[in-house]
């Protein structure tokens, strides 16, 4: 690391007020250790990206990520399939793949465990959706992506509530959609390898998970999901019931081991999902690392060594 740029959401997140302080905090950490540092607020999430195209353009070779999966999400936009290599500063409110590449949740420590961290060339996902205004996009994600229940939490969780109580609001809300919100159905159909045999399935909930630690309630959410791999973890929900969901998703704060009926995971590195003749469309909603894209159908993929990551020493399997 010579040349690092930092970029940060000054709008998001309970500590908003405090984010050029905190951004400031660990710049003065790398500058310290000699690194050439310049720290820029993004412009807004649709300009994160060609903020950062311009910076590689320039000659930065890291590019750091001050914030939250938001912030990480928009920046990779920008860097994917490219050389400079990703660190993350975690100044957000979940925090997931902070929590996956096991970074300190200080600025400063975070700061002091890049300066030390090893460069690791890893898959990202891609998914290819339609917009709210119908129009064919396209996102990469290091998180997870989905259809369903958790795109519809995104589409009913008030981003002031999100930013004023944290991780509180989206439990809280999570648990009124669990109890209150049809479970709709669509089709999902998936392969590994490129050439494996294709499954199609009936679901009410797909995600797409890349990392193994969310951090948090949810911690192992979709247990051999890895970074270090370049596929996904699919956890597939084929029941309508809101309970099993439910206890899926919360299985390790209640301490149950044992599979729950109608949900199943499986891997896959090409997902397509679809809505069906019973089911509106505009009710199924879909996401990536938590940021709500649009409606089915989707198209998800892998994208074998797409981006260089920093990961701090020690790391139990990125570095193995």
């Amino acid at each position: 690391m010579q040349r690092a740029a930092l970029f940060y959401n000054p709008l998001s997140g309970r500590r908003r007020k405090y984010r050029a302080q905190d951004v400031d905090r660990a710049a003065a950490v790398l500058r310290a250790a000699g690194v050439q540092v310049e720290a820029e607020p993004t412009r807004a999430a649709s300009d994160a990206a060609a903020q950062v195209r311009m910076a590689i353009r320039d000659g930065f070779d890291t590019i750091i990520a001050c914030g939250g999966d938001g912030t990480v999400h928009d920046i990779l936009q920008g860097i994917a399939v490219r050389d400079a290599a990703l660190g993350i500063i975690p100044l957000g409110t979940a925090n997931a793949m902070a929590h996956d590449l096991r970074l300190p949740m200080n600025p400063e420590a975070a700061a002091r465990a890049l300066l030390t961290a090893i460069p690791k060339r890893i898959a990202v996902g891609q998914i290819q959706y339609r917009d709210f205004n119908a129009i064919p996009s396209s996102r990469y994600f290091t998180v997870a992506a989905g259809a369903g229940l958790d795109a519809h939490l995104f589409y009913k969780l008030n981003r002031l509530m999100k930013d004023r109580m944290g991780m509180t609001a989206y439990y809280s809300k999570a648990w009124h959609l669990w109890w209150t919100h049809r479970m709709r159905y669509f089709e999902a159909e998936f392969s590994s390898n490129g050439s494996g045999p294709r499954r199609e399935e009936r679901l009410s909930e797909m995600l797409a998970v890349r990392i193994n630690q969310f951090g948090g309630v949810l911690r192992e959410l979709a247990p051999g999901a890895s970074l270090a791999r370049n596929d996904f973890r699919l956890i597939l929900s084929r029941t309508g019931s809101r309970a099993r969901y439910l206890a899926y998703v919360f299985r390790g704060v209640l301490g149950m081991s044992a599979g729950i009926p109608g949900i199943e995971l499986a891997y896959a590195d090409q997902v397509t999902c679809r809505p069906i003749a019973t089911e509106k469309p505009e009710n199924i909603y879909v996401e990536a690392d938590g940021e709500l894209l649009g409606r089915l159908p989707i198209t998800l993929s892998v994208v074998p060594d797409s981006l260089t990551v920093l990961v701090p020493k020690g790391h139990p399997s990125l570095l193995r």
